[in-house]
């Protein structure tokens, strides 16, 4: 399995969103990005669904307040539909 960290801790609020983001669009099929944060990113994953739908999958590996850790991996058979998608109707 391809992982890659990304440690949302250290990018400003402002941009957060938006570098998470394009991480996700840059992954291929079958790649994880773990990501890193002190909170839960409860609006980041609706915005996720809205985006993806079910082209990500989301699983927590810790979740306690202060140290929160999810993999985000791209499931292959989605991931084509998920390209398709114009970038206007993605987010």
């Amino acid at each position: 399995m391809n992982m890659y960290p990304f440690d949302a801790r250290g990018i400003g609020k402002r941009f957060r969103h938006a570098a998470i983001f394009g991480a996700l669009d840059a992954l291929t099929p079958g790649e994880t990005m773990r990501f890193f944060n002190d909170h839960d990113p409860v609006p980041l994953l609706r915005q996720m669904e809205q985006r993806y739908g079910d082209a990500v999958r989301v699983a927590y590996l810790q979740g306690e307040h202060g140290v929160v850790i999810i993999d985000f991996t791209v499931v292959a058979q989605d991931h084509a539909a998920m390209r398709a998608l114009p970038a206007a109707g993605r987010g």
